[in-house]
């Protein structure tokens, strides 16, 4: 596990204690096997993301666990396109609960892949800001 909270993200630090074990423990396991580094991090969100979902600043339980995009879903060594933790595979009704949370306008006329770039775009702010 880190070795303290400050070795876990800070999106990670604001999400509930079973996200946080999630992610060390993932974490802890990928590091003894590919080492400290960006592969074992990775590793460790992907396990993290089949469960949860980005939600503004934090991580919350995703209604059906399972992969959250096309790059979650083909795995494997390498570099996979993801949505940075947006949940891709929900329904639209899903993504749209997610985006009036998030408070995002022009909602209700916008497609799937438009929610998702939405809520892609509203998590990394929420994040910014509460790094600030």
């Amino acid at each position: 596990m880190p070795k303290d909270e400050k070795d876990l993200p800070s999106t990670i630090e604001r999400s509930d204690q079973h996200a946080q074990d999630i992610y060390s423990e993932t974490l802890e396991s990928a590091e003894e096997t590919y080492g400290d580094g960006e592969r074992a991090h990775r590793t460790a969100y992907a396990s993290l993301k089949h469960g949860y979902e980005k939600v503004g600043d934090h991580w919350e339980p995703k209604e059906h666990t399972g992969p959250s995009d096309e790059g979650a879903e083909q795995g494997g060594p390498g570099r996979h396109e993801t949505k940075g933790g947006v949940d891709a595979n929900a329904s639209k009704a899903h993504l749209e609960d997610v985006a009036e949370q998030l408070d995002i306008s022009g909602r209700s006329t916008m497609n799937k892949d438009e929610l998702v770039d939405a809520i892609q775009k509203a998590n990394a702010k929420e994040t910014r800001k509460a790094r600030e």
